[in-house]
């Protein structure tokens, strides 16, 4: 068998998720289905770096998938990106060693959370950004965003009744900033791994924070407490986006190799 690596994006507003729904549309299925047309009707099954929830974009998900014999990579994947659903882009295939694993191999990810703070909202952004209309103070956000980076345990900010027991973390990068062409507040997360709604959960904190509902040294309680009672709303996850997944490795060719 032959491995391939695949970077897709995709509009996340009529999926159910990326991962296998029992009645509901996913992206995996999507992706499983065209690739059994591809080959020959044989099943292919789709391995993805993360498990985006419903309504929420992805820029850059890595996948990976296994076909019997090699193919030549740009036809591989102008004839998945074709024939895919048009909310579905595949944005670039290459074999990959036998031993590449999308979600198991050591990876960074990035986040990207949109928020529309304007009053009225722009309907044409309804499922791509997440509204919020109240006067934040953006100031006020930026040094309570700056607590979430480091190794911390974020009890306080996954969803109640998670099954994952290890939940420490690292984070690398987290900042908030205002696109001066949208006015859009623009949350950007990277780390190690994010917990199941960690991203939401720290937006609907930072939020609140903004909003003068939280005090800046919030995020500092919610750390130590390890409570989640103590953080902020989940976002609503149209704002979300999967920006970029970067695969570690032990030498300098095999990084350039796995890397979005």
């Amino acid at each position: 068998m032959v491995r391939y690596k695949a970077v897709i994006s995709y509009d996340g507003t009529l999926f159910a998720g990326f991962q296998h729904q029992t009645k509901e549309r996913s992206v995996q299925e999507e992706l499983e289905k065209t690739l059994e047309r591809l080959n020959s009707g044989q099943p292919v099954k789709v391995h993805g770096a993360g498990r985006t929830d419903s309504g929420v974009h992805a820029y850059g998900q890595v996948i990976h998938f296994d076909l019997p014999q090699a193919r030549d990579e740009e036809k591989l994947r102008f004839g998945l990106d074709t024939q895919s659903p048009e909310d579905i882009d595949v944005v670039s295939i290459q074999q990959v060693p036998d031993d590449f694993h999308a979600r198991y191999n050591p990876h960074s990810k990035t986040y990207e959370f949109l928020v529309d703070t304007g009053r009225p909202k722009n309907p044409m952004m309804r499922a791509y950004a997440t509204h919020f209309p109240y006067t934040v103070d953006l100031a006020a956000m930026q040094d309570a965003i700056a607590d979430l980076i480091g190794t911390h345990d974020f009890t306080g900010f996954t969803a109640s009744g998670t099954s994952v027991q290890n939940k420490v973390r690292t984070i690398t990068e987290a900042k908030v900033e205002r696109d001066p062409k949208t006015g859009f507040l623009v949350f950007t997360f990277s780390g190690n791994g994010f917990l199941y709604k960690q991203v939401r959960n720290m937006v609907g904190t930072l939020l609140k924070i903004g909003n003068g509902r939280m005090p800046v040294g919030q995020v500092k309680t919610i750390l130590a407490a390890k409570d989640r009672n103590l953080a902020g709303p989940t976002a609503a996850g149209n704002g979300l986006y999967l920006k970029e997944i970067t695969y570690e490795s032990k030498n300098s060719s095999d990084f350039r190799q796995w890397c979005f």
